[in-house]
């Protein structure tokens, strides 16, 4: 099996070793099951299992009252448990008694587990109570662009801020298909190796199909999947924008608490993601409101008609979220900074990027004190100081 290069892999892999029971999360199909059978692969322990809970004989194992029973159960399949032993298993959330199985476990045998789950509402909530101090989570998400590249057997470099305003037309030139490529179809791996576009237009609506109906149907009686779809292109569409509840609710004609619960859902599963506002005078900034980004551009394209603009924006939010938290900026005038990073960097997203951009975002950004301003671009019509084409990111 052919693996490909994760940015997180050495992280898992500097885990391995360690007792603790390695945790990965993130929505379905994000390469969680590929990322487990490379560091199976990487592992020093000889006796390996692997065990996928969406068959359903293993669920049965795993529901096993008696604890004992899946140790024999080990043993009959040939395990010696005066050794160590490694067992990885695939969606955990769907054995509700998993943590108290694994905490006995892990308590009683030299076993070391890695697990995969789709809900980060059940790893850090359900799943974290009853297993502190005995995990690390690491969240996979879908491909940044730099693992794009990777994939298609090209190298990026990874470039500080200050360093990515150094313009190679050479390299813009080589990139520039790709990048527009992780702009249109997102980065799920499955998507980024399937060579056609028809082909990648139907694993996005089966990606999208399979996680409303398998991963929110697993954590929540959703009665109407029809209402949680309207609901999704409603937010596909306004990407980007701040959220505003009662407009959504009396669009889709949902209750405002039914809005609200899917809302968290979605954002706890890996579909979206909010991000607040920067305040340094709460009395001037608005406070409450959170703009909506979608974790993958391909899944936001598929639902719903986005602008130019707002796939552009949404694809730098991704790059952005590995870089550190992320936040906005805005005044009740309407003027704003589209992000700030770690509150040290203001970044202002335009298509095309002129240099009275950069004013505007330093002018903006000296209310908060910071210096360091940037302008991300997608088309390099012109470059100026502290201009960023956004394959650099």
């Amino acid at each position: 099996m052919k693996f490909y290069n994760r940015r997180i892999f050495d992280d898992l892999k500097a885990h391995l070793p360690k007792r603790q029971i390695t945790v990965l999360t993130g929505m379905r199909r994000t390469g969680k099951t590929t990322l487990v059978r490379q560091l199976l692969s990487e592992s020093g322990i000889k006796q390996q299992f692997y065990f996928d809970l969406e068959r359903i004989d293993n669920r049965v194992l795993f529901a096993e009252q008696n604890y004992e029973h899946i140790v024999r159960a080990f043993q009959q399949q040939g395990a010696d448990l005066s050794k160590p032993l490694l067992v990885a298993i695939d969606e955990i959330q769907l054995v509700p008694n998993l943590p108290s199985v694994l905490k006995y476990l892990y308590d009683n045998y030299p076993i070391k587990f890695i697990v995969t789950g789709s809900s980060s509402f059940y790893i850090k909530n359900l799943f974290s109570e009853s297993l502190a101090g005995r995990k690390k989570i690491f969240e996979v998400y879908p491909l940044n662009f730099h693992e794009l590249l990777a994939f298609n057997g090209l190298n990026a470099p990874n470039l500080a801020l200050s360093e990515a305003t150094q313009f190679v037309a050479s390299t813009y030139q080589q990139l520039r298909p790709y990048y527009e490529e992780y702009i249109q179809y997102g980065g799920f791996p499955e998507v980024v190796l399937e060579p056609s576009v028809e082909g990648k237009k139907d694993l996005l609506q089966d990606i999208l199909s399979a996680y409303i109906n398998f991963d929110i149907s697993a954590l929540s009686d959703i009665r109407n999947p029809a209402n949680l779809y309207k609901l999704i292109k409603l937010l596909s569409v306004r990407t980007g924008s701040r959220l505003d509840v009662s407009k959504l609710t009396s669009i889709a004609g949902i209750s405002r608490p039914t809005v609200e619960n899917y809302l968290y859902l979605l954002e706890n599963s890996y579909l979206i993601r909010t991000i607040p506002v920067l305040t340094a005078s709460p009395d001037r900034e608005i406070t409450k409101a959170r703009k909506i980004y979608f974790l993958d551009n391909g899944i936001a394209a598929a639902v719903g008609e986005l602008s130019s603009g707002a796939k552009f924006e949404n694809a730098v939010f991704n790059q952005l979220l590995h870089r550190g938290d992320v936040a906005y900026y805005q005044l009740k005038n309407g003027k704003e900074i589209d992000f700030i990073v770690n509150k040290e960097y203001a970044l202002e997203v335009k298509e095309t990027a002129v240099e009275a951009d950069l004013k505007q975002v330093r002018d903006l950004a000296a209310n908060l004190g910071i210096n360091a301003c940037y302008v991300v671009g997608r088309d390099p019509v012109k470059q100026f100081p502290a201009f960023i084409w956004g394959g650099y990111l």
